[in-house]
């Protein structure tokens, strides 16, 4: 993590689960400062009381406020994007919203930071940007087109743009996790499909990916971590064997797969021993920028029902204890 040291660092969306894990880590490290940057006051305010490291900025504002993101990246060398709206549900049902925020909050980014010269930008995507069916899924794959061709705009200047995208967090909350434990009181899980399987990465790993990352990225990747599946009856298993499963059916705008590299993609995806990179598109895109990596065989999808690592019921046991 030597490139964050004595570094500026902005995080979109600070407040959420991401936001808190990335801060206990990076103040562990020599950064100079770090930018919370959120709507909510109230997490704000709790956020406070649990870090009180004078290196530690809170600035209320919203990504839809490209005014007040050209005030808050003022000296900022870095920025996180984990700012969004994540339900499928809320979003399905309020669509210009996800719009605003997910899409324009992402062109709104890419302009302040360009203008403000950081040197880097990493955006949050979700396995849900890849052949998307629902809304959201939509919105986040535009966002991340979005921050790629960013790369395309910056001229002279030093900002450069990259994604990662990966699964399910264990221990988020939008995860089902927790709704699993609250549900387990009543001695019922409502389950969608048996059939039904995700990615799956613990909040720590994805922290420490963005961090790699950020070392590593030349501008206009998406970095796709080799993370194990799971499906959700085995989740089910781990947290309450002792309760009834009753089959609910899919809901709106959910699959019964994820995938994180579709066969189109693929064509232009290198391998490396624990992630992928989906290779922008650019004519200044060489194999140098590549740095090492092989290109996948023809064919070649990343899905989470094909994947070649699974999670056993103990582990998923261990992870959720966790």
């Amino acid at each position: 993590m030597k490139y964050i040291k004595e570094k500026t660092i902005l995080i979109t969306g600070g407040t959420g689960s991401f936001g808190r894990n990335f801060v206990s880590k990076a103040l562990k490290e020599n950064v100079k400062k770090i930018i919370v940057f959120s709507r909510d006051e109230l997490k704000q305010y709790e956020m406070q009381q649990e870090f009180t490291d004078s290196r530690l900025r809170f600035f209320l504002g919203d990504v839809r406020d490209k005014d007040r993101l050209y005030r808050a990246f003022d000296g900022v060398d870095i920025v996180i994007h984990a700012a969004a709206l994540k339900h499928v549900g809320a979003c399905e049902y309020n669509p210009f919203e996800a719009v605003k925020t997910n899409i324009n909050g992402a062109q709104n980014i890419v302009e302040a930071a360009i203008d403000r010269g950081v040197k880097r930008v990493i955006a949050l995507s979700t396995d849900k940007a890849a052949s998307p069916i629902n809304l959201y899924g939509a919105t986040k794959l535009a966002s991340d087109k979005v921050f790629v061709a960013a790369n395309s705009y910056v001229g002279d200047k030093p900002t450069r743009f990259s994604v990662v995208r990966y699964g399910n967090v264990v221990g988020s909350r939008g995860s089902v996790v927790p709704f699993f434990k609250r549900m387990k009181e009543t001695g019922r899980l409502p389950i969608t499909d048996e059939r039904m399987t995700r990615f799956w990465i613990t909040l720590d790993q994805g922290v420490q990916f963005v961090m790699d990352n950020l070392e590593r990225m030349k501008g206009g990747e998406i970095f796709v971590p080799k993370i194990p599946s799971m499906t959700v009856t085995d989740l089910a298993e781990a947290i309450a064997p002792e309760c009834e499963i009753e089959y609910v059916g899919i809901r709106p705008g959910e699959k019964l797969h994820e995938a994180m590299i579709t066969e189109d993609d693929a064509r232009r995806t290198l391998e490396y021993d624990d992630y992928y990179v989906i290779q922008p598109e650019f004519p200044w895109w060489t194999q140098e920028h590549s740095n090492g990596g092989k290109m996948l065989e023809d064919g070649f999808s990343y899905v989470s029902d094909t994947n070649d690592e699974w999670l056993t019921v103990d582990e998923l046991r261990d992870l959720v204890r966790g």
